[in-house]
């Protein structure tokens, strides 16, 4: 075990922050952790967990030790009649396990194509796009108790996924609660790929490239390369202009409420949801309120997707949170609504 000390990070976190870690660990197995755990100087210091860096925000150096999530492998467990069960290590990068994926001829992940981060922290984001989310593809994982050093194994139902969220986004209200925000290190995820493969093409974007493209029943790598063009023509690459994707997530209100903004503003983009709610595009309500092209110092709102906050060179954390909050205050004051961050402060 080799802890390194003041290791930059701008180059682990996708917004391109400069910041440092005061010391660092990288992580490649569970035995790495539970060694760590047991040393008695760095056991029982703070510690923050590390995947891909897409979806933080640094607002200076990182006091806690982090442990950069590494852990490789990828692997078919099953190949039933019904589903492909896959598992891949939590270091590994998630476009790459897609791509991977797809190459072996299983079809399922191919709407979550180029989102960036790593294995590991898809089901702590739950991330999802395209009428697809990680919880319909999720068959299990393994992690660490940070604080007892003992794995655990947890299936869907005890991730508590929600629209950009799981029990690991959440601290434990008191002794016995099972929020695990700050206590879990994910080392596998395991997928459940189902059969026959069918495509999920509701999406506004997907049914435009059908229409388009004439393709009516196209393969999961159609799928895949379109959902690459799409985000590509809609996102910043992020190892060209500094970002965390989408910064905020599509807020969802009552039908009232819906009709009652819908009274006031015609074009607003909805979404009616199968719980009767209604999803409301965020990245319209902040271009609604003139943010498009906007910047606070080097932090801005991307030209071409609202959502998107950018690093327009040098940008520092604070700056990036001062923009956020504006953002929320503009979009409060003229719909009501309460705009919530995706990517964490730290």
């Amino acid at each position: 075990m080799i802890v390194e000390r003041n290791v930059p990070l701008q180059p682990h976190n996708s917004f391109g922050i400069v910041a440092k870690a005061r010391a660092l660990v990288r992580v490649r197995a569970a035995a790495d952790v539970q060694q760590l755990l047991a040393d008695p100087e760095w056991g029982p210091v703070p510690k923050f967990v590390l995947g891909g860096g897409s979806n933080i925000v640094l607002t200076g150096d990182v006091r806690p030790l982090v442990l950069k999530v590494e852990v490789p492998g990828r692997r078919v467990l099953d190949d039933g009649p019904r589903a492909t069960i896959l598992e891949a290590g939590a270091g590994e990068n998630w476009h790459e396990f897609v791509d991977w994926t797809l190459e072996q001829g299983f079809g399922g992940l191919e709407n979550l194509a180029l989102i960036p981060g790593t294995v590991g922290a898809s089901p702590v984001q739950n991330i999802g796009a395209y009428g697809v989310e990680l919880q319909d593809r999720f068959e299990s994982l393994d992690a660490i108790d940070l604080a007892t050093g003992k794995p655990f194994t947890l299936d869907a139902a005890q991730c508590a996924f929600g629209y950009r969220d799981s029990v690991f986004k959440h601290v434990a209200a008191q002794e016995g609660d099972f929020g695990l925000a700050g206590r879990a290190l994910i080392v596998r995820v395991r997928f459940r790929l189902p059969k026959p493969w069918k495509p999920v093409l509701g999406y506004v974007d997907l049914e435009r490239k059908v229409q388009e493209s004439g393709i009516r029943e196209p393969s999961a790598r159609q799928v895949r390369d379109w959902v690459c063009a799409i985000r590509s023509a809609k996102l910043p690459d992020p190892r060209v202009i500094g970002n965390a994707g989408s910064f905020f997530k599509n807020p969802t209100v009552t039908p009232e409420q819906c009709q009652d903004i819908i009274a006031r503003e015609p074009g607003i983009v909805h979404y009616p949801m199968p719980d009767g709610s209604v999803k409301l595009a965020a990245g319209w309500l902040i271009d609604a309120c003139g943010w498009k092209g906007k910047s606070v110092g080097n932090a801005g709102v991307y030209e071409k997707q609202a959502l998107v906050l950018v690093n327009r060179g040098g940008a520092t954390g604070g700056e990036v949170v001062t923009l956020a909050r504006a953002i929320q205050t503009s979009v409060y004051e003229r719909f009501g609504i309460r705009l919530e961050p995706e990517p964490v402060v730290v």
